[in-house]
C-alpha cells in the first residue's frame, strides 16, 4: 500500500485497524475496516468508480463526502452506492459501475 499516508504532521500516526479484504471488478485488494471504499480503491491504485451513461467517459472521485455522483458503483449486488461514503467490511464486492449499471435480469425492484 505505498500510496496510504501513514503519519500527519497534525494528526499523527494511523491509528490501528483490522486488515480486510474486499474485491473489486474480481481482483482482491486490502483495505482497512470501516474506510471508506473510495479510500481503499484510491490506496490500492484504483482512479476510476464509473463510466458516464451516454460517452463512457471515465469518473473518479469528485467531492468524496457523499454529495455529487462521481464515486457511484455496485456494491454486492446494490448499483449506485456512493464508495466514498460506504464504510469497507470484510468479503465485500464491488464493481466498476458502466453508465446506469445493469440489474440482474428477473430482479424486482
Amino acid at each position: 500500500m505505498a500510496y496510504r499516508v501513514t503519519h500527519h504532521e497534525i494528526y499523527g500516526d494511523l491509528p490501528p485497524a483490522n486488515a480486510v479484504t474486499i474485491t473489486i471488478d474480481g481482483r482482491e485488494i486490502e483495505a482497512r475496516e470501516g474506510e471508506p471504499i473510495a479510500a481503499a480503491l484510491l490506496v490500492n491504485g484504483i482512479r476510476v468508480f464509473r463510466t458516464m451513461p451516454k460517452t463512457g467517459e471515465a469518473r473518479g472521485g469528485y467531492c468524496m463526502i457523499g454529495r455529487c455522483s462521481d464515486c457511484l458503483m455496485e456494491v454486492d449486488g446494490e448499483l449506485n452506492v456512493r464508495v466514498c461514503v460506504t464504510p469497507v467490511k470484510d468479503g465485500m464486492s464491488v464493481k466498476t459501475q458502466h453508465g446506469l449499471g445493469e440489474f440482474e435480469r428477473g430482479a424486482t425492484l
